[in-house]
């Protein structure tokens, strides 16, 4: 079996990033969105954002040459010492084999060198057990406003470093 590597996201990975979310995000959302959510939802989660793909903290999870996960972190605006996890993925092919954990531990080991000491993320109802097994507290629900005014349900949390 392939290592796997883990590597910041160039602009030249849009493509498989791009595939890999258009791929991954219909199947796992499925089963806790209905379909009236994700249809209107799924075309404004499936692409790259560029900011995400140039930042030099949105990481790949690689095996051999496929991208078999992806995500990050960026500063808070507002907040010195927070940052926001960005866009996580993993391939569901590839599910509960410590590929989310390896990009959240890279993602967390960067921060904190940073000098992060605070993570918030807004989880999809999906991928909130995830979160809470990486240390994420649950603070309440919430609605994300996707683009072209789409109110998609999700859950903010947060966790120490």
């Amino acid at each position: 079996m392939a290592e796997i590597t883990i590597r910041p996201a160039t602009p030249q990975d849009t493509a498989a990033v791009d595939a890999l979310l258009q791929r991954t995000y219909p199947r796992l959302l499925k089963a806790d969105y209905p379909p009236s959510v994700l249809v209107a939802a799924i075309p404004a989660m499936t692409r790259a954002r560029p900011q995400l793909m140039s930042c030099g903290t949105y990481y790949l999870a690689i095996k051999g040459d496929e991208v078999i996960g992806a995500g990050g972190w960026t500063p808070d605006r507002k907040r010195a010492d927070w940052a926001d996890i960005r866009h996580v993925v993993t391939d569901d092919r590839h599910l509960r084999r410590g590929i989310g954990r390896a990009l959240m531990d890279h993602s967390f080991d960067t921060a904190r060198t940073a000098g992060v000491t605070n993570m918030e993320c807004w989880a999809t109802l999906t991928a909130e057990p995830f979160y809470a097994s990486v240390g994420f507290q649950r603070i309440a629900p919430m609605v994300v406003q996707l683009q072209g005014a789409i109110d998609f349900p999700a859950i903010r949390m947060q966790r120490l470093l």
